[in-house]
């Protein structure tokens, strides 16, 4: 009886420290409360980003230009260098979900006559935004991507600074971020 007892008291001491090194779940991802899309509308540096699988051939000078269609979806080409030097460029569509300011788009760059299959298109949160559309940070709800965006190729350091801090406090691990070379860089 003794030696259940004690098994019995390892398990639950190991289940213990099992659970307080879980971490806590994150809450649900927040974004800025509006996006004023003309404001937002033109030409962005990508400064840093998470690693991902379809931007891992890009060595530098990632950039987005971001405009409007005529059928109210807004076109987005992403391009960069490659390390042959050649450049890549991706076109695709965005659209808003909800209300006509809401900060959350989704994307797709699969051909138009697959947007009504609703996996082609990716969820684009604008989390981060600063009063001039100057700086802004992008992601998705799970936190698997996130993009800091410029409409300049180099972001002085206290801005930087900054909006690293509220993406910690948004529950992002900072420390995966790349940055993202810009010509002359």
């Amino acid at each position: 009886m003794k030696t259940r007892l004690v098994v019995a008291a390892l398990c639950l001491n190991g289940i213990g420290a099992l659970a307080q090194t879980a971490p806590a779940p994150l809450p649900p991802l927040t974004t800025i409360a509006t996006l004023d899309v003309p404001r937002y509308l033109g030409h962005w540096y990508e400064i840093a980003k998470y690693p991902n699988s379809f931007q891992k051939k890009c060595v530098a000078n990632t950039q987005a230009s971001y405009s409007l269609r005529s059928d109210g979806l807004l076109q987005v080409v992403n391009r960069c260098r490659l390390a042959d030097g050649q450049t890549s460029e991706a076109v695709g569509a965005a659209r808003q979900q909800g209300e006509a300011n809401s900060p959350k788009l989704e994307v797709r760059f699969a051909p138009a006559w697959l947007s009504f299959i609703p996996a082609v298109w990716g969820d684009y949160w604008v989390i981060d935004l600063d009063p001039a559309y100057q700086l802004a940070a992008v992601a998705e709800p799970q936190r698997d991507y996130l993009w800091v965006l410029s409409r300049t190729p180099k972001v002085d350091h206290p801005s930087y600074q900054a909006l690293l801090e509220r993406l910690t406090q948004k529950g992002f691990d900072i420390n995966k971020l790349e940055l993202s070379p810009q010509q002359g860089d």
